[in-house]
């Protein structure tokens, strides 16, 4: 089964992607994996999208679709689309993507998290600049801080995590991304589960519609 995971940032999708690549052997397609291995790499488009994120802006259309494309052309098993779409015309030009490709999305799952928490999770939010380890400075600090308990390399603040720009994503979420609950409920494939609580719960709850 070919499954989207959505919500506002920090909502746990990157979380429970990864429970699903370990339990299920789903392949993962994490827009915001796309974008960092194009920053860290400089290319053009990685460029351009770092300079939208670090303003906690949307990505353009074509960046990401063209990025989402050559990643699904690679795939053969069932896949996660975690952060696409994530606007109706993202979600309209997915689906014209995937007839011609020959594969479906078959359900679109919403994780629901309260605004406070959002916030809370996001600007406490550190990562590894060397291997990606994700970090928390309450929930799940390093052990040395600033240091990466996997590789020793640093564990910053992404700019896009930083409180003054994280009003301006939410926001953005609100506004451009909200709507996708109503074009998949028309389309027979929407589903929510409860974010506010443990990962393993939520992703019982996950495993269980699908």
């Amino acid at each position: 089964m070919n499954i989207i995971l959505f919500g506002a940032p920090g909502a746990g999708k990157g979380t429970q992607s990864a429970l699903l690549i370990e339990k299920r052997g789903m392949r993962q397609i994490s827009t915001g994996d796309l974008f960092r291995a194009a920053i860290k790499n400089q290319t053009a488009l990685g460029l351009k999208a770092q300079d939208y994120m670090n303003k906690g802006e949307l990505v353009p259309d074509q960046v990401v679709i063209g990025m989402v494309e050559e990643e699904l052309k690679n795939v053969s098993g069932d896949f996660i689309l975690d952060g696409f779409p994530r606007t109706v015309a993202q979600a309209e030009a997915l689906e014209e993507l995937l007839k011609k490709l020959h594969k479906s999305i078959q359900k679109a799952i919403f994780i629901h998290v309260p605004f406070e928490e959002l916030k809370g999770r996001l600007t406490g939010r550190r990562v590894c600049k060397g291997c990606g380890a994700v970090y928390h400075v309450k929930s799940k600090p390093s052990k040395q801080e600033g240091v990466c308990d996997v590789c020793g390399g640093s564990v910053v603040q992404r700019p896009d995590d930083k409180e003054e720009v994280i009003g301006t994503r939410l926001k953005a979420y609100e506004d451009y991304t909200s709507p996708l609950k109503d074009y998949y409920r028309e389309l027979g494939k929407y589903y929510e589960v409860n974010g506010f609580k443990s990962a393993d719960v939520v992703y019982k709850n996950i495993e269980s519609l699908i």
